[in-house]
């Protein structure tokens, strides 16, 4: 009787904490009331956003007759154009340049190395302005450029001012600016990929480009594709910083209208907009690829579980 009774106790003792978690689920969250401090802040937060907004929007100044004028000016547009053209451009070269500079530098040979690190330390540790006016001065340091042949006695080339242009100056200085990013978005992608299929690869008979081209860069790309996203938007708005050399770009074109008529607040809304919607145009690219690149990844997925 007494082993029953020792028993029954530790039969109740193991199911009580059981019992006890169960009642406790069992029992309704009660939960304080919290409207005050959760309504009360946004409700001031909305009022001061609203107020500061209306007091922009109506400001005298901002005349949006004159906004409105210039909203699709010829001008604005041909500098809408070249925006446009700056970015699509800096961004196919840069990322050109990117793969090739993160390929040298996942290639193991320190000389490569070496030289792909000092380029992504200097072109990434300097301001883009700092290039920018550097390329469009080029000729203070080199007065021609060219190739000379003296067996031949053939030189092709001429003087700096007359190569290197406004848009030529912005587009070198744009294109390795961002090529150093690139290069480090590139090779984070091609570090996401488990060096076991490169090693598969080689054993496969490829060469270490070949595995690199045919294996790493294919999944490294839906890696990759976010931050290159990210990347093409800030090149669009680092295109502004052409108008300090003259690039003729949206920029450029507003200083230059503003410059003669004076209306300086109007034209820099007149770019803010144009900017704004050339943004939210790239945004929405951007999430559809993004989606595109997630559908491919689970299809590859649910392909190998299947064969699995």
């Amino acid at each position: 009787m007494i082993g029953m009774t020792s028993l029954n106790v530790l039969s109740d003792d193991a199911q009580r904490p059981r019992t006890d978690l169960e009642r406790l689920i069992r029992l309704p969250l009660r939960r304080k009331p919290r409207i005050l401090s959760r309504w009360v802040p946004a409700f001031v937060l909305g009022a001061i956003c609203l107020g500061i907004g209306g007091t922009i929007v109506t400001a005298p100044a901002l005349r949006w007759a004159v906004v409105g004028e210039f909203l699709v000016n010829p001008r604005v547009l041909s500098g809408v154009l070249l925006t446009v053209v700056f970015t699509v451009l800096t961004f196919a070269i840069g990322l050109l340049l990117g793969v090739i500079l993160a390929v040298m530098r996942q290639a193991g040979n320190p000389v490569l190395t070496i030289i792909v690190t000092g380029y992504v330390w200097v072109f990434r540790g300097t301001p883009l302005l700092v290039q920018l006016v550097f390329w469009f001065n080029l000729a203070l340091l080199l007065p021609f450029i060219g190739i000379r042949i003296p067996a031949w006695g053939i030189v092709i080339g001429g003087e700096t001012n007359a190569i290197v242009t406004p848009f030529l100056a912005a587009l070198i200085g744009l294109v390795l600016h961002t090529a150093a990013y690139m290069a480090e978005v590139v090779r984070g992608g091609f570090l996401a990929i488990p060096p076991g299929q490169t090693d598969a690869a080689k054993a496969l008979g490829m060469t270490a480009l070949g595995a690199q081209r045919r294996i790493v860069i294919p999944q490294a790309i839906r890696v990759i594709l976010p931050p290159l996203g990210n990347q093409f938007i800030d090149i669009l708005k680092a295109t502004s910083i052409v108008s300090v050399i003259g690039g003729g770009d949206l920029m450029t074109q507003a200083q230059q209208i503003y410059g003669q008529n004076y209306q300086v607040i109007p034209l820099l809304v007149v770019a803010s907009l144009w900017y704004l919607l050339l943004v939210t145009l790239a945004s929405i690219g951007q999430h559809f690829l993004e989606r595109s690149a997630d559908r491919s990844r689970r299809r590859v997925v649910v392909a190998k579980e299947a064969a699995l």
